[in-house]
């Protein structure tokens, strides 16, 4: 009699995929909104498309991909050009790069079959918050078509479009940190100032001085490790230059200027992105395509082939798994996001709605996701599916290294056009959050309350 209850229970979650809306009528999902619901699912599907790629960058399975049918074939075509190419040197990019190929395509099909949505009533409504059995099969045949890709100039031409995708998802890393980091601080100010409680100014202190600590260690660790007395001067010059403009940005948050026109602006904000600047300093600095200068730098070539007892040189570096681990929040805060800042929500297109139809349900405890768009919807449905798109394409690059082959197809290699895309988006950044500080007194007539 138990097993019976207990293959129903799983038969009514199993009817959640396959229905109009994601557990409309599922006993076994808590009470939530339909938009957050949707989000969440859609960035699963994004986590799980990232951990086939991590697998597949593994050592042991990396090795193993050249026996997929035709995986390995088609190597020596590059831009018509006919050459003998062992591709064992880079299986794991070919197969990082085709994932990250059937995702962006999953999602930019989403993003151009959502334009203008305004509600629910939107049949297309309808598709983006279901059916996500048949998304889940669209996405596994997206997969395996873009396994039979041929190489030619696929890898070098969407190398450049996961450099593009990347830059563009850094800066909105940058622009969800700099709204977190102001909303930190007006909570905890607004906090000391309504408990008139000395601790929440203790502990802003403290955090802020962990932030700027853990920041100085930092550039004085990339000061040892990147660069020489004689030679280097490449990450000499980019490391001051970003931290000449981290003192600057500290030293105009604390203007008097500026806190009069925003008084909960002030260093916690500067610290936090200070050390995010640092990081990303740090991560360009481990694509120095130059030995001497990195010694983080990865040499992978075709001199281990597939079937050697000898190992290939691992895709993970220091870099990597704390941009992984910032990939994932991210990514999370912008499936479940709801800024404080009316400015910071139109900017992102996630002003979430106040309508709250079918909310009764979840007022009597019935366990049921409530359709709250009925009036509008509460995010924008393209942007989102495109962000995601960019997330796509960061993780690839970033499971790869932001490596790619050079022009005989033996070595990878790390280009300097890695290490630029990432200093310019740490420059863009800082002057992003510039902006948010001296915007009211440029701009006195609008609100930036």
């Amino acid at each position: 009699m138990g097993a019976c209850l207990g293959v129903c229970s799983l038969l009514s979650c199993v009817s959640c995929l396959c229905g109009s809306a994601p557990c409309l009528l599922c006993g076994c999902c808590p009470s939530a909104k339909n938009s957050t619901i949707s989000r969440l699912i859609f960035t699963f599907f994004l986590f799980l498309g990232t951990l086939v790629s991590i697998i597949m960058i593994i050592p042991g399975v990396e090795k193993e991909l050249h026996k997929l049918p035709g995986f390995c074939e088609g190597s020596g075509s590059v831009l018509g050009i006919q050459t003998h190419v062992d591709c064992s040197s880079f299986l794991g990019l070919k197969a990082v790069y085709r994932m990250g190929f059937a995702m962006a395509a999953f999602f930019f099909f989403f993003a151009i079959l959502m334009v203008c949505v305004r509600s629910s009533k939107d049949p297309r409504a309808t598709v983006q918050n279901g059916f996500w059995f048949f998304k889940f099969l669209l996405l596994v045949g997206i997969t395996v078509g873009a396994f039979y890709i041929p190489d030619g100039a696929f890898t070098s031409v969407w190398f450049y479009f996961g450099v593009v995708g990347s830059f563009l998802f850094i800066l909105i890393q940058l622009l969800l940190l700099i709204d977190f980091a102001h909303s930190w601080s007006q909570l905890w100010l607004r906090n000391a100032g309504e408990s008139n409680a000395k601790g929440w100014y203790a502990a802003l202190c403290t955090v802020t001085f962990i932030f700027y600590a853990a920041s100085i260690a930092a550039i004085v660790l990339l000061y040892i490790y990147y660069t020489k007395p004689e030679g280097c001067t490449e990450g000499k010059v980019l490391i001051s230059i970003n931290l000449i403009l981290c003192l600057i940005v500290s030293a105009v948050s604390i203007l008097p200027k500026i806190q009069e026109a925003q008084p909960h602006s002030g260093l916690l904000q500067a610290s936090l992105i200070t050390l995010y600047t640092i990081y990303i300093t740090w991560a360009a600095l481990a694509n120095v395509p130059m030995q001497a200068c990195n010694p983080t730098l990865l040499v992978r070539n075709s001199t281990s082939s597939a079937t050697a007892t000898q190992p290939l040189t691992t895709w993970w570096d220091a870099p990597s798994i704390v941009g992984l681990l910032i990939f994932i929040l991210c990514t999370l805060f912008i499936s479940i996001r709801s800024s404080d800042h009316p400015e910071v929500n139109k900017l992102m297109l996630t002003e979430e709605s106040t309508v709250r139809v079918g909310g009764e349900a979840a007022e009597h405890g019935e366990h049921r996701a409530y359709d709250n768009e009925q009036d509008g919807v509460s995010y924008n449905y393209t942007f989102f599916h495109l962000c995601l798109l960019l997330a796509a394409l960061y993780i690839m690059m970033t499971l790869t290294n932001w490596y790619r082959p050079d022009e005989s197809l033996r070595v990878l290699s790390s280009p300097w056009t890695a290490v630029w895309v990432k200093i310019s988006s740490s420059w863009a950044g800082l002057l992003l959050y510039l902006w948010t500080l001296v915007a009211p007194l440029v701009l006195p007539d609008r609100d930036f309350s």
